[in-house]
């Protein structure tokens, strides 16, 4: 479990982000035309997955807008965006903002993918949705670079994440 705070609250997470090196293991989210995507959807291409709890908050939705503008200039790469909205309100932000290199994906349904990877927020004021996290995978699955943000509130290592693929 990783111990992270929400505006200096405590608060933990349900466990680990998978490991450097590992694969990353297969999710179901629900894209905001409400099908269903799994990894075999992105098979052969690079992953960001910018994972945060609410596009509705400020944070997140810069998170999400910074990673739309990086999205461009990222060869073989899908940024995907992933919280637990509902993909209704995804779509709704990204149209309002008009956003369109990022896949939003929501863990809505059963938090699975929020608990396959560790990165559930369990306790405080945000129980139930997923921590600040990014995760970079290339086209083999490898996970190359994790961050789980200790402080929900702050922004990831942008140019962290986007290095390890240059």
């Amino acid at each position: 479990m990783a111990k992270i705070t929400l505006g200096g609250n405590p608060a933990e997470t349900s466990g680990n982000l998978p490991e450097i090196g590992s694969q990353i293991p297969d999710f179901k989210l629900v894209a905001t035309d409400l099908s269903t995507k799994t990894l075999t959807d992105f098979k052969n291409t690079r992953l960001i997955l910018n994972i945060f709890p609410s596009v509705n908050t400020g944070v997140c939705a810069v998170s999400v807008r910074k990673f739309n503008t990086e999205a461009n200039s990222l060869k073989n790469t899908n940024v995907l965006c992933i919280s637990r909205d509902l993909p209704f309100a995804q779509d709704q932000f990204c149209a309002a903002e008009g956003l369109k290199n990022v896949i939003m994906l929501s863990d809505f349904k059963t938090g699975a993918f929020g608990n396959d990877f560790g990165l559930l927020i369990t306790g405080g004021i945000f129980d139930g949705l997923h921590s600040r996290c990014i995760i970079v995978v290339d086209t083999n699955g490898t996970i190359l670079h994790t961050e789980q943000v200790l402080e929900v509130g702050e922004e990831p290592n942008y140019q962290a994440a986007i290095n390890v693929l240059s």
